[in-house]
């Protein structure tokens, strides 16, 4: 099954639906959205590496803000970095125009703060990955991550289970989407470090409790105490 262009989800809701369904229902049915300061300096540095030149060094050819699309898996984004390097192994490169040989493609993303320990980031990575390799016709093994802390690589193998991983999530996507129903909130600890927790209300919209019937106990409490 092939997508059509209206069809088209962006790859990075797929971190957020990785993350917590709730989250990525807030941000991409309901339109919500707030910042916090993880989120700030996060696109601050996201903007810093799009907005950067294109670069050529021996054999190397940098390429920022590259445009994605599958419609394969119905997803639309950007990569911050592909690097370009040159390759004897014509198999898994591409011929790039006025560049003599074969160029082997490698994406890198940029993250703010330190590695999770959800796979979302993954799931993200590998999905550019899937779209990339659509449109260049190549086999990716391999990406990359810059975390902001620490300060270097961290590579990542697109193995055939993380590969299975972010398939299953983007059919996941397509299903959540079509149903257009947000999911109610499951609180665990890692709600404090997500931007729309006020928004969300995770330890008070839970199981059959909505924000209706929160406001009505407050009522009553402050009736039954005059």
């Amino acid at each position: 099954m092939n997508y059509t262009e209206d069809d088209l989800l962006p790859i990075s809701a797929l971190q957020h639906l990785a993350f917590c369904p709730r989250q990525w229902a807030l941000i991409h049915l309901e339109g919500q959205w707030t910042d916090n300061r993880l989120t700030a300096e996060g696109i601050i540095m996201h903007d810093r590496a799009h907005n950067d030149e294109d670069e050529s060094r021996g054999d190397l050819r940098i390429t920022r803000g590259l445009r994605l699309r599958s419609l394969r898996w119905g997803l639309i984004g950007q990569a911050d970095v592909v690097e370009f390097h040159k390759s004897e192994n014509p198999e898994q490169s591409i011929k790039l125009e006025g560049q003599p040989g074969f160029w082997q493609p490698f994406i890198i993303e940029y993250k703010h703060g330190k590695p999770k320990l959800g796979h979302e980031d993954e799931v993200q990575l590998c999905a550019q990955a899937l779209c990339l390799e659509e449109m260049l016709g190549v086999t990716l093994s391999s990406a990359s991550f810059f975390y902001g802390q620490p300060r270097r690589r961290q590579d990542v193998v697109l193995h055939e289970i993380l590969r299975q991983e972010t398939e299953a999530l983007i059919t996941q996507l397509h299903e959540l989407f079509a149903a257009g129903v947000t999911p109610d909130p499951v609180y665990a600890p890692f709600c404090h470090s997500c931007s729309l927790e006020k928004v969300c209300l995770p330890k008070v919209v839970r199981g059959q409790h909505s924000v209706k019937d929160y406001i009505h106990q407050l009522i009553q409490k402050s009736e039954d105490a005059v």
